[in-house]
This record gives structure tokens, C-alpha cells and sequence, in this order.
């Protein structure tokens, strides 16, 4: 299932905040659908990476959004976050799977 939503942000970001924040809609609205399993892709490596663990979040500010990222990630059977190059993502998908 592909769903298209389009964010607005009411405070200054970094690109970094932006993808957290748009990742963390999308589990949101996931969990709310009944998803049990997701398949997330994004063009962020530093992102992908912190939530695969491979980086740590350095910046309080993005610590505090792995944090919730890891939070959310426990409520999914199944959760993964693969890095897609940017010219391979022209749409960043998002899949879900109810029960």
C-alpha cells in the first residue's frame, strides 16, 4: 500500500530534523493504520544510519529524535530502514503490512 502525505513544518529545521520528523510521521501513521511490519527507505544516510545503529547521534537534538525512532521501531514486528541513493528515490516509500 503506498500513501502520499505531504508535511509542513511550523519551525526552523535541518535537513537531518526534516527527515527525522517526515520518518517519524510515517511509522506514526503506520501504528495508527495497524501496521505490524514496515519498510522504510530513505535517502539519509546519516539518518538510516543512526537508526540501523551503525552511527551514533552525536547532536542532543537528533539523540533525542533516535530515541523516539527507537521507541517507535519497538511497536512493529517487523521495521526496516534501508538507505536509498537519492537518484534511485524520487518518491520515498513507505510499506506497511495490517496484521
Amino acid at each position: 500500500m503506498l500513501i502520499e502525505q505531504a508535511l509542513r513544518f511550523s519551525f526552523d529545521y535541518s535537513n537531518n530534523q526534516a527527515e527525522y520528523e517526515a520518518m517519524i510521521v510515517g511509522m506514526l501513521l503506520a501504528k495508527e493504520m495497524g501496521a505490524k511490519s514496515l519498510l522504510a527507505k530513505s535517502d539519509s544516510l546519516l539518518i538510516t544510519g543512526q537508526v540501523t545503529g551503525e552511527y551514533k547521534a552525536k547532536d542532543p537534538q537528533m539523540a533525542t529524535y533516535l530515541e523516539y525512532a527507537k521507541i517507535l521501531k519497538e511497536t512493529f514486528a517487523v521495521f526496516e530502514l534501508v538507505h536509498t541513493p537519492k537518484v534511485q528515490n524520487a518518491l520515498t516509500c513507505w510499506r506497511s503490512s495490517p496484521v
